[in-house]
């Protein structure tokens, strides 16, 4: 069923309407979108969040968008023989575990959103919190391993990023 069906043509044009302030207001400016837990693991709601992400880009909202992975890191780690371990709710990260994050979150989960993105019209570009020295952490607790604590952003590489996106 289309959404076509649902909506008549004078109850598109009042949510326009209505729309249109948070449009303007939003207009060229960034947004950052955390994105994780169930809406990356129920493949309609990553559809309709793609989507989202491609709408408000067409409407001139550059998205940065910040994806989590916690379920398909763990399926990962069952698939190589490797039992996840956590302590007060965090991954314990080894040398091993981090391997696997990183083949993860920057490979699987990264390139996947960025595939579904590009297949609905939208232009993204994958990065890793590696690349750049996007982000900068401090160990947080030595039982967790390589769990840390963010000390610094880098928001060069983004902006770079988003400034290219607008030129021709």
């Amino acid at each position: 069923m289309s959404i076509d069906n649902h909506f008549s043509n004078a109850q598109r044009a009042e949510v326009l309407t209505q729309a249109l302030p948070h449009i303007k207001e939003y207009n060229g400016k960034v947004v950052v979108v955390k994105y994780g837990g169930n809406a990356m693991i129920n493949e309609h709601l990553k559809e309709q969040v793609m989507e989202d992400i491609v709408l408000l880009n067409l409407i001139g909202v550059k998205v940065v968008l910040v994806h989590g992975g916690g379920p398909e890191i763990s399926d990962m780690m069952a698939k190589l023989g490797k039992r996840p371990e956590f302590v007060d709710g965090l991954r314990v990260t080894d040398k091993e575990t981090i391997d696997i994050v990183q083949m993860v979150l920057a490979g699987k989960v990264n390139k996947t959103l960025v595939n579904m993105l590009d297949t609905k019209g939208g232009r993204a570009m994958g990065l890793s919190g590696m690349d750049g020295r996007l982000i900068e952490a401090k160990m947080k607790d030595p039982r967790l391993g390589y769990v840390g604590t963010i000390t610094n952003i880098n928001i060069a590489p983004v902006t770079d990023l988003l400034g290219r996106a607008t030129s021709p």
